[in-house]
């Protein structure tokens, strides 16, 4: 760790090497004079972290937990959403511009020069990429993504595309995979269509592109600054790039921890600001958010006997991961250098990739840590589980000197949220073990439905910026699990102050109830630039941080409650609505 941190501080290092460390890829792609190749040199940049234009990855198979499944999904676009190909609106004019501008300085930096035709190809390329692509809503339906099928059934629904080829250099290492879930089948076929019809020289210069944009951050001032201009002010409006110290840090993580040494950098953090008296707080505020919960699902009024049965031993069987892991994995065979940052990240990619194909013949590990632990996040993962790590366990969100109405407005906020996120329009199709599977009779699905439709509209109905409207669909689930998770986490709270007998002490003049809600807002407060916002709003999940305040805020009693709002006013829907 301290070697790959040593390399991306080392900028005349960088500045030295080039591209050397990445032009046995370039030189791999340039190498490339038949359309029988191309399905093994796709592969082979699958395995070195290039997702162009296919992704793949192994995890736990949806439908049989036990064991691991090879996915493909779809992938491989420069423009920040799929709709961005065909929108016709200034500002996605003006970013399209940017990237073409940002692929024309990369081609051009690395010796690639592209004429203006070039320019137009690659993005006709990518546009039909983009046009067989799913848009992001509908990503969000697992059942309509989980597509198993053979390499003999893939092969005869994506013809052009060798596919026994591509899977014999992707899964090297491992046995060839029988299985392999193909979550959006059409653009499998249109990968096919377009390594049959798409000139070679096009692919060549798309799939450079990608290296030299997944590798711009690691690579000399040229291409990192070209990327920063594109993704970092085109995109979301910064005006000067993360101190180098920041972004090292960043590229060796991931932006959400991701990245395979995610965990390694998560040691050296825990070890210095995670303390066993904050593991030991944030376990009982688990305990009472979930107490809370099952007491809702419970009283809830529209489900039947036998579906919250069900619910409830999901509920129970939730596996909680708090802090960081009791054992961390080690790196064996993972050799990094002190002056070769490109070449570091391309290692780890090589060496995670090797990793994941022993992973697709091996049982699932449910004790295994999937994010890191010192990222300011949480998660609701795939096996019914939920992680909340040490990044998160701190100021804003978690004190564990701090009394109850703040933590429990802060981070039980979250642990209500994530918890949720297992009951929402998405995690509800999967079962107590996380099999995906319908354990809903097709009544209580219905009331479900009709429920969330309501959460979709209402959220879809809010203009954060003229001309933009949250898309109540892409931002469902959160919104379901923001709706419920703050009236779960203040019953959790009273569960709290009933033991402390601390209802009616005030702090600062607050009354808990009122430093619940207090907190819960600090914990969203910011200031957005326009441009984040816009991209915000057509590409995250999420809804801005002020309407994950106002709206659920505006729709639980406690609220009006607790700071004696009135009906008729702005804090008190006139019609509340939530799910759980």
């Amino acid at each position: 760790m301290a070697a790959y941190y040593a390399s991306g501080m080392d900028e005349a290092a960088i500045e030295a090497r080039g591209l050397t460390s990445i032009t046995p890829l370039l030189n791999r792609i340039d190498a490339l004079q038949r359309r029988e190749d191309l399905p093994a040199l796709v592969a082979l940049l699958s395995r070195s972290g290039i997702s162009a234009p296919l992704a793949a990855g192994v995890r736990a198979d949806p439908k049989d937990t036990r064991r691991h499944v090879l996915g493909f999904y779809q992938s491989g676009l420069g423009l920040p959403d799929r709709d961005d190909y065909f929108r016709t609106d200034a500002r996605t004019t003006g970013v399209t511009a940017a990237y073409r501008s940002f692929a024309k300085t990369l081609l051009a930096s690395a010796g690639r020069p592209a004429a203006e035709a070039d320019l137009d190809a690659l993005l006709a390329f990518e546009a039909r990429l983009a046009d067989a692509s799913r848009p992001r809503a509908q990503l969000r339906d697992p059942n309509a993504n989980y597509n198993a099928m053979s390499p003999e059934a893939l092969a005869k629904a994506a013809p052009g595309f060798d596919w026994a080829g591509y899977l014999s250099v992707l899964t090297a290492g491992a046995k060839m995979p029988q299985r392999v879930i193909v979550s959006q089948p059409e653009f499998a076929t249109r990968v096919g269509q377009l390594a049959a019809e798409t000139p070679l020289e096009v692919w060549k210069q798309y799939l450079a592109l990608r290296v030299l944009d997944t590798a711009a951050p690691r690579l000399p001032k040229a291409f990192a600054n070209a990327a920063f201009e594109y993704r970092g002010k085109a995109l979301t409006g910064l005006q000067a790039p993360a101190p180098r110290t920041e972004d090292v840090i960043l590229q060796i993580g991931g932006r959400t921890g991701g990245e395979p040494l995610g965990l390694a950098l998560g040691e050296v953090f825990v070890g210095k600001a995670f303390s066993p008296e904050a593991q030991k707080r944030a376990v009982q505020l688990l305990d009472d958010v979930r107490a809370a919960m099952k007491e809702r699902i419970e009283k809830l009024d529209w489900m039947t006997p036998a579906t919250k049965t069900k619910a409830l031993e999901k509920l129970a069987n939730m596996q909680p991961k708090i802090g960081a892991p009791d054992k961390w994995p080690q790196y064996e065979g993972l050799a990094l250098s002190a002056n070769d940052y490109a070449g570091n990240w391309l290692k780890v990619a090589l060496w995670h990739s090797s990793q994941q194909m022993k992973d697709l013949d091996a049982p699932v590990d449910r004790g295994r840590w999937r994010m890191a632990p010192y990222i300011v996040n949480a998660s609701a993962g795939g096996l019914n589980e939920i992680t909340f790590p040490a990044g998160i366990l701190q100021p804003p969100f978690f004190d564990a000197k701090a009394d109850d109405a703040m933590n429990y407005g802060g981070i039980g906020m979250v642990i209500g949220h994530e918890i949720t996120h297992h009951f929402d329009d998405s995690g509800r199709n999967f079962d107590a073990i996380g099999t995906l599977t319908d354990w809903w009779t097709p009544a209580d699905a219905e009331g479900y439905k009709l429920r969330a439709d309501k959460v979709a509209e209402r959220y879809g109905a809010i203009s954060p910026l003229p001309g933009y409207t949250i898309n109540g669909r892409l931002t469902l689930g959160e919104n379901i699990s923001d709706m419920s998770g703050l009236p779960i986490a203040y019953e959790g709270l009273q569960r709290a102050l009933k033991r402390s007998g601390g209802a009616d002490k005030k702090i600062d003049g607050y009354t808990p109830a009122q430093r619940f809600f207090i907190s819960n807002a600090l914990v969203w407060r910011g200031k957005v630039r326009t441009e984040y916002l816009i991209n915000q709003l057509r590409t995250d999940p999420h809804s801005p941080g002020k309407y994950r305040v106002l709206t659920p805020m505006s729709n639980t009693p406690y609220f009006a409650q607790a700071f004696s709002c009135k009906p008729g006013t702005a804090m008190v829907a006139s019609d509340p609505l939530t799910v759980w």
